[in-house]
């Protein structure tokens, strides 16, 4: 299976076969903890090799949560939504609300009221939609760190160039290609 074009300078790699990714080949040991400088190069390594599978064991994820729940899940994004528009709106308007709070006290009170019974009333509902975000990244680490390499992955993430890829896009603006992994190093020197 060939990489999907997206853009010129952009593609999402292959979709790598379950067998390679979770079955008969796939060797998974824990990883040595005092080696942090190791680890993070498998977990980079594994994050690019993979991260077309991450991208759909994550969606697989979130909408067995979001079928498990899914009132709850449609209102913890709702109220999600609602909560950061206000921080925005907040913090965009900020002179403006501080002078409205300055004239109108007990409106500032009675707001802030609000605002926490809205976020006591769907709390239930804001976990069940962290729990849907927040459990594929968990899954996604854990398999990266303790997913051996083979030497076709290491080999694909030679050839491949994966950096321009979304997962290498990311790691680059997280700055964690240029200090953690060798190879991805060579990668980027090769693609300049």
């Amino acid at each position: 299976m060939d990489k999907i074009k997206i853009d010129s300078n952009f593609e999402l790699p292959p979709l790598r076969s379950l067998n390679d990714f979770l079955l008969e080949s796939a060797r998974f040991q824990i990883p040595n903890f005092r080696d942090l400088d190791k680890w993070g190069n498998r977990v980079v390594n594994n994050l690019l090799y993979y991260q077309t599978n991450y991208l759909f064991m994550s969606v697989i994820i979130f909408l067995i949560v979001g079928l498990i729940h899914p009132v709850k899940m449609l209102v913890g994004m709702m109220a999600m939504a609602v909560i950061l528009g206000g921080f925005v709106y907040v913090s965009t308007e900020g002179r403006l609300i501080h002078h409205f709070k300055q004239q109108y006290p007990a409106v500032g009170v009675v707001g802030i009221i609000l605002a926490a019974s809205f976020v006591t009333y769907t709390l239930g509902s804001l976990l069940v939609f962290l729990l849907g975000v927040l459990l594929p990244f968990s899954v996604i680490f854990i398999h990266a760190s303790l997913r051996l390499r083979n030497i076709k992955n290491k080999i694909a993430n030679k050839i491949e160039g994966l950096t321009r890829t979304p997962m290498g896009i990311f790691l680059e603006h997280l700055d964690v290609m240029n200090t953690n992994s060798s190879s991805c190093k060579y990668l980027i020197k090769i693609r300049d």
